[in-house]
């Protein structure tokens, strides 16, 4: 067990408490979706970022729960969303609600976990969290919009890249960390601090999901999907500005018109590799995740402070 989560333990049990009891439906269909999704629910990481911060923030106290439930609420929202987006049929070892539910109540949960989310903020006039989460959701669809622009000609450049996971991944646990510190203490230059830390974890966070699709069996991803997808993810954008012309078109090409063949995605893999593009990613995953462990470290220190920097090694070293 993660210490973060031992030192958590009494508020992720009664977050997890106030979390499902949001999660009932007045009709059947939603009723037994919303069931399903507690059962696969994953760590519950995000919930942990918002408590942490709001520990080293001030103090945890009933707003932060609201806070933790909005962005996991927000969180599994975009889950099904994107599953519908990217036509997935699992999710965390469990089918996704399209695969089971189909496409039109997929986003139609989405919708409703969503709203669920906003008017949790507004019955409580949290409207300071309001407007943190809500930038999110715009951000995560601008990121998922740009990336949808740039896949198309393959011609993402590392700048764009950044852009795309800052909008699409990062912003979201920025807002929980920046939500979560205010939530505690009303203090916005407090949450712009953790703004900024969580942007620079969720980046790290990021780069460490585009590596593990070049891992081995066991990592949790199945290896070479990003190729499959025609997603260009750091490593191969960085081994397509090295290589030579001649290598340079092979990759495009196999990525445009071979994503299915094994062997052709493994050489690509292979020439990502040889080329320093898992090295380069790996170097500047561990600079984001600097600098975010240099921000965190201007608060005084805690069992709150380390446990999160536990936390934030944990999301860079896990294996899938």
């Amino acid at each position: 067990m993660l210490k973060a989560t031992k030192f958590l333990n009494l508020n992720l049990i009664q977050f997890e408490n106030k979390f499902n009891s949001l999660l009932e439906g007045k009709n059947k269909i939603l009723q037994q979706v919303l069931k399903y999704i507690i059962r696969s629910k994953g760590k519950k990481v995000r919930p942990m970022f918002v408590f942490l911060s709001a520990k080293i923030a001030g103090e945890i106290n009933e707003r932060t729960y609201r806070t933790a439930a909005m962005i996991e609420l927000l969180h599994t929202a975009t889950l099904v969303h994107d599953d519908v987006v990217d036509d997935a049929l699992q999710r965390r070892s469990f089918f996704s609600i399209n695969a089971i539910w189909k496409n039109k109540i997929a986003v139609l949960v989405g919708d409703y976990l969503l709203a669920k989310g906003l008017l949790l903020s507004i019955e409580h006039e949290d409207f300071e969290l309001l407007k943190i989460t809500s930038n999110a959701v715009k951000e995560m669809s601008e990121g998922e919009l740009l990336q949808i622009e740039k896949a198309r000609k393959l011609d993402i450049t590392e700048s764009v890249y950044f852009e795309i996971i800052r909008s699409k991944t990062a912003s979201l646990l920025a807002s929980a960390c920046s939500a979560g510190a205010y939530s505690a203490e009303q203090n916005k230059q407090t949450a712009e601090t953790f703004r900024q830390f969580g942007e620079l974890v969720g980046i790290a966070f990021q780069i460490k999901d585009d590596l593990l699709d070049y891992g081995h069996s066991g990592t949790g991803k199945i290896s070479g999907a990003d190729i499959k997808e025609k997603k260009m993810t750091l490593p191969l954008i960085y081994t397509l500005q090295k290589a030579s012309s001649d290598i340079k078109k092979k990759i495009i090409y196999t990525i445009k018109n071979e994503n299915n063949n094994k062997q052709k995605v493994a050489e690509v893999m292979q020439l990502v590799n040889s080329h320093g593009g898992i090295q380069y990613a790996e170097q500047t995953m561990e600079q984001y995740k600097n600098k975010a462990l240099d921000l965190l470290f201007t608060f005084p220190a805690s069992e709150a402070r380390d446990a999160m920097q536990e936390l934030v090694n944990f999301t860079i070293d896990r294996k899938k």
